[in-house]
């Protein structure tokens, strides 16, 4: 016997903030709606920096990603407006544009690739010299090259962010069930819920897995449906400016150093912080010395003045990476599952556009045009009727 037995029309596995968007849009549009997770508003995104940074973020390949990219950075303004009105917690967006830089003759060589790809698809970013650079960030080392302004590209506090989806799910009536499932349940080769680690039956029309990089094992879900999904963990640090100090970085830095991605985001309450590795180490969430002093090393080089700040935190998580980098939103191979995951660095742009499509899924039936390419069976069979 089950303690207790509940019905919904949607019940999203998930509590992280990919997981309490589709719950939050979902409730708005008259569902019956819960979350299972034993801490809702935790999960990757607490680890994340929060770069919105569709343009110098681009990799070459990924110009379908891009698109969606792109729509979710154009919807951030008026997704980070209605979710403070809705709730009173502000999400640290702060349209502050990017700097991409280049720290040797190789680098910028890349950097100006990077450009030209960029400008020939139609994207906006402005090419400057070294001096240009320093001119706009005053605390960049001397040895910066040339580097690209992208004012496109924008910030937000993942945390910040969660927490007001967190708060904006609840009083839209999503119910929060602070369990992990142990299992989803199936009825006649159809997904019909899922049973938690607590004992709960929880029954629902919909059910969307939504659990990161732990995706790929959910219990109960055919092998020919799980989503390849694998975790990919990245270290990142944050740092301190002092009360009454000046702000060290206006804006985000990048840049590539010894073949290694290394980004600064300046928050508003004097948080800096500097990420992120990327490891292929299965489940390993450890903080090492190695990480710490590579992100040190790096961040350094762009910054020297940085290594007079307190180190306030530490921290390792896992990324839910997918065989091509981009998301699985839809219907999986198993009716009645849906899901919404393998979002790899870009959960924390791709919210509001995911929060939209799967909601437009939820209520309609249709997946909506922009997330055809990126459906979950696109790796293994057609799609089947949710």
């Amino acid at each position: 016997m089950h303690p207790s037995h509940h019905r919904y029309d949607v019940l999203v596995v998930g509590g992280g903030i990919i997981g309490l968007v589709t719950a939050w849009r979902a409730a708005q549009r008259g569902l019956s709606t819960a979350v299972a997770d034993p801490a809702p508003g935790g999960g990757a995104a607490h680890v994340a920096a929060g770069m919105l940074a569709a343009v110098t973020e681009l990799q070459y390949g990924e110009q379908t990603l891009l698109e969606l990219n792109l729509a979710s950075a154009r919807r951030y303004p008026s997704f980070a407006a209605e979710l403070e009105d809705a709730t009173g917690l502000g999400l640290g967006y702060r349209p502050c544009g990017t700097l991409a830089v280049a720290l040797d003759a190789d680098d910028r060589a890349d950097l100006r690739e990077l450009h030209t790809f960029q400008t020939s698809l139609g994207l906006r970013s402005e090419w400057l010299s070294g001096r240009d650079c320093r001119r706009l960030e005053p605390m960049l080392a001397p040895g910066v090259r040339g580097g690209l302004r992208v004012d496109g590209d924008h910030q937000v506090d993942p945390r910040r962010l969660a927490a007001a989806l967190l708060r904006a799910a609840e009083l839209a009536g999503v119910v929060l069930h602070r369990s992990s499932a142990a299992r989803i349940e199936t009825v006649r080769d159809r997904a019909t819920g899922a049973v938690l680690d607590d004992g709960t039956m929880i029954t629902a029309g919909r059910t969307v897995l939504a659990t990161g990089s732990r995706s790929g094992g959910m219990p109960g879900v055919p092998e020919h449906a799980l989503p390849p999904v694998r975790p990919v963990k990245g270290q990142i640090l944050r740092l301190r400016v002092p009360p009454g100090h000046a702000p060290f970085l206006s804006r985000t830095v990048r840049a590539v150093v010894r073949g290694g991605h290394v980004y600064l985001v300046p928050r508003e309450n004097g948080e800096l912080v500097v990420g992120a590795t990327s490891e292929e180490l299965g489940w390993d969430t450890t903080v090492t010395a190695g990480g710490v002093y590579e992100l040190l090393r790096d961040a350094h080089e762009l910054v020297p003045g940085l290594t007079e700040l307190p180190l306030v935190e530490t921290l390792a998580g896992l990324r839910p990476g997918s065989p091509d980098n981009a998301p699985l939103l839809g219907r999986s191979a198993l009716p009645g599952l849906l899901l919404a995951t393998g979002h790899h660095r870009n959960g924390v742009l791709l919210t509001p556009v995911t929060g939209d499509i799967m909601a437009e899924l939820l209520t309609t039936g249709s997946v909506p045009e922009s997330a055809r390419p990126f459906s979950p069976t696109r790796f293994t069979l057609q799609e089947q009727p949710a």
